[in-house]
């Protein structure tokens, strides 16, 4: 293979029709780690809005259990790329989300501007630091994804193309974004959790890296420090050079999920996807909300059930 065959073959494909497969091929052949990346710092910016990071940091989860939120997160998003909309093993993953979400009073604006930070922020992650930039099919393609999953979520008035989504994060953001205890919290715990990622003596660069990833209204919702000029090129002249390095490599035959990264630490003998997340049961949490659904599906949830998915094992190839 040549480095931009995977790019002629989505060029080839209708990203209406095989969004699917564009998305699977852009995230886990030609973009593995940067969309691993930012999918990070979309989930990151979400903190920033209080309504969001407030309930975050209330259920304890993403502050005393953050490896295992973190492992969650992705291996139940990774199930959907990885087997689709219609296999037993996707819909088992989305419904653990919707029964997850719809125990808490989640606003449908707060869910459509989570949904916007997966289409966005991956885009303009791979503009500044990826070995090239999305294509018109491969921006398509994740709009229509994305859309997808957010109607299997319940989710309502969900913008239609990348550009909606686009514009919907920006406005959401200038006016949402703000200070909150509870988000500055769970921000503070998700950058320790990066730093314990590597040796000790690496710990400190890891924070302030994570620091210079940060745009200034970001880092001003959480009061965090300018971490400078020189230190902010540095972190990301040096992701710039990587994208430059990577551009020279062959494309990526077999494709990498989130389940192979390093960085899922919690479940070494693998894992039962209706096992993941949690089960809320305490007082800050209420009956599931009202969805526009079938009457055989499960109550709060879109998506109906099927046959319960075999272990996965995330060490698998």
């Amino acid at each position: 293979m040549r480095r931009y065959d995977w790019l002629r073959e989505i060029q080839r494909l209708d990203p209406e029709r095989d969004f699917l497969r564009i998305y699977r091929i852009t995230a886990t052949h030609e973009f593995p780690w940067d969309f691993t990346r930012a999918l990070e710092l979309a989930l990151f910016r979400t903190y920033a809005v209080p309504s969001v990071g407030g309930l975050l940091a209330r259920t304890g989860e993403f502050t005393e259990r953050t490896q295992k939120r973190y492992d969650d997160t992705a291996l139940l998003l990774d199930a959907v790329l990885e087997h689709g909309f219609a296999d037993a093993r996707g819909r088992t993953a989305i419904r653990r989300m919707n029964q997850m979400h719809g125990s808490y009073d989640i606003t449908n604006d707060d869910m459509r501007y989570v949904l916007s930070t997966f289409v966005v922020v991956p885009k303009r992650w791979l503009d500044a630091y990826g070995w090239r930039s999305l294509c018109e099919h491969e921006k398509q393609a994740s709009a229509r994804y994305y859309r997808t999953l957010g109607r299997h979520m319940g989710i309502t008035e969900i913008p239609a193309t990348y550009g909606e989504f686009e514009r919907y994060l920006d406005q959401y953001e200038a006016a949402h974004f703000g200070w909150d205890e509870g988000g500055r919290s769970v921000a503070d715990a998700t950058r320790e959790l990066m730093a314990s990622w590597y040796p000790r003596p690496l710990a400190p660069l890891a924070r302030a890296a994570s620091l210079a990833l940060l745009d200034a209204p970001l880092r001003r919702a959480f009061r965090y420090p300018d971490p400078g000029p020189l230190a902010t090129a540095t972190v990301r002249g040096a992701l710039r050079l990587r994208g430059r390095a990577v551009r020279l490599l062959p494309p990526r035959r077999n494709p990498h999920y989130a389940r192979q990264n390093p960085q899922i630490k919690g479940y070494p003998l693998g894992y039962v996807l209706a096992e993941l997340g949690t089960f809320p049961t305490g007082p800050d949490t209420r009956t599931p909300r009202s969805r526009t659904a079938r009457p055989t599906l499960t109550p709060g949830c879109p998506v109906g059930r099927a046959t319960p998915p075999p272990s996965a094992d995330p060490r698998r190839d």
